[in-house]
């Protein structure tokens, strides 16, 4: 079968590998990269501890430890090949393969980080790190990945580069950040994401986002206006319209100046946060449901759900917004409910499906946990901003491999050691002239 239709299901793991790489190595640019993209792919699959150049340098060339490590450090912090024409291939490859266990059923927003020390690396600053759960030193990451209930694969990932950066002439030349790449929060960057998506054809899926991306109201609507559905995580004190309730018209125009066109509040008309609306709900209101986790294990809790209007600065509006589905979870033997949800899936959708969709961005949680550990997508010690995605390219290529092995290889046992024979290297070797040596 040829690189560009799809992998055989042969029983060699590492011809199949060979026919993956192969057909990423049809859109890499010149001849010459295609071992360098062989081998900085192999090394994010082996059994090392760190997945940065120069342990995988040891370990796929042992022999040439020097000249590999220089080889393979130009061809992730300088080759000028196409990270997007990389990932497409890679999408390319490994859609058929999962989308053979169901269809696409989420577009999934969410954001990864990669804690640092030091000041110099590209849009390092101290912000959020969801990996130490605190602020800190770190890098954020801005990534989309499709998902169905089997896997997840992230299709656009681009760092979040904070204002300081963006606006530093100096810094950002140092680091290479191209000219056209200028500030944008993070909601931004996804629906730009979002929007190329919908542009390429991809398959297409409720998007699934957290709290923190749910509370933009106006990343919602974008994605409503794209003809999208979503499921988004709010905090609790967004205000909302509960069912029966509403803004006031705007006043009767008295036939002087420009008739009002905006919508009233009063006293007796006002709109109630998602935790006094879920405080208020009746006991029958509450529902004790199962869903599939992303491990397979099968959770339960205890949701509600009502049709309400967000009612974000609708006083701005000449029309409230339209109903769109609260979720609210509140297990058994908590004092309050712990998440909330506005979702725009169709009234008619049953309570089930809602909380399956609802629950199935976790899975996102479950593969970069993976994209971490077994690939290394936050070992890159460069500074610059082509390595830093080069190597998120080649990490997401990798492990698109793994997602397409994963049949073969049982869930107790590492995906790349399972497919690849151990190198013969001795624990701790470390490369003639590198660093930690000397």
């Amino acid at each position: 079968m040829g690189a560009g239709m799809g992998l055989s299901r042969s029983n060699d793991g590492e011809a199949r590998f060979s026919a993956y790489v192969e057909g990423l190595t049809s859109v890499i640019g010149h001849a010459d990269r295609a071992k360098p993209l062989r081998d900085y792919c192999l090394g994010l699959m082996m059994p090392c501890e760190r997945k940065s150049v120069e342990p995988m340098a040891a370990i796929t060339a042992p022999e040439r430890t020097a000249a590999q490590h220089q080889s393979l450090l130009h061809f992730i912090g300088e080759g000028r090949w196409s990270d997007e024409k990389v990932l497409a291939k890679v999408r390319g490859l490994v859609l058929p393969e999962l989308k053979r266990h169901g269809p696409i059923e989420a577009w999934i927003i969410d954001d990864t980080s990669f804690p640092k020390k030091g000041q110099h690396s590209v849009g390092v600053a101290r912000q959020y790190c969801g990996e130490l759960g605190k602020q800190d030193n770190c890098q954020v990451a801005v990534t989309l990945s499709i998902a169905n209930h089997d896997a997840s694969l992230p299709v656009a990932y681009r760092l979040y580069l904070p204002k300081e950066w963006a606006s530093d002439r100096k810094r950002r030349r140092k680091v290479g950040v191209p000219d056209e790449i200028s500030f944008k929060t993070k909601p931004e960057i996804a629906l730009a994401q979002i929007r190329w998506a919908c542009e390429a054809g991809l398959p297409r899926g409720a998007v699934l986002m957290d709290a923190g991306y749910g509370v933009d109201t106006d990343l919602r609507t974008s994605i409503t206006a794209l003809g999208l559905s979503y499921v988004a995580g709010i905090q609790s004190h967004t205000t909302v319209w509960a069912p029966g309730t509403g803004p006031r018209p705007p006043k009767k125009w008295s036939g002087h100046g420009r008739p009002p066109k905006l919508l009233r509040r009063d006293d007796k008309h006002k709109p109630a946060s998602v935790k006094e609306l879920a405080l208020a709900l009746p006991k029958r209101a509450w529902r004790t449901i199962t869903w599939r986790e992303a491990t397979g294990e099968k959770l339960s809790s205890r949701f509600a759900r009502v049709r309400v209007r967000v009612a974000h600065r609708d006083y701005w509006l000449a029309d409230s917004r339209p109903e769109e589905w609260l979720l609210i979870e509140w297990p058994e033997g908590e004092k309050e409910p712990i998440k909330y949800w506005l979702s725009t899936l169709p009234e008619d959708v049953a309570f089930r499906q809602l909380v399956d969709i609802a629950k199935l961005r976790w899975r996102i949680e479950r593969d970069y946990q993976e994209l971490k550990q077994e690939v290394g997508l936050g070992h890159f010690e460069g500074r610059g901003w082509r390595g830093f995605h080069h190597h998120a390219t080649l990490c997401i290529a990798a492990y698109g491999f793994l997602i397409s092995e994963r049949e073969t290889i049982p869930p107790s046992t590492d995906r790349a050691t399972r497919v690849f024979p151990q190198f013969a290297v001795r624990e701790g070797y470390q490369p003639r002239g590198s660093a930690v040596a000397a």
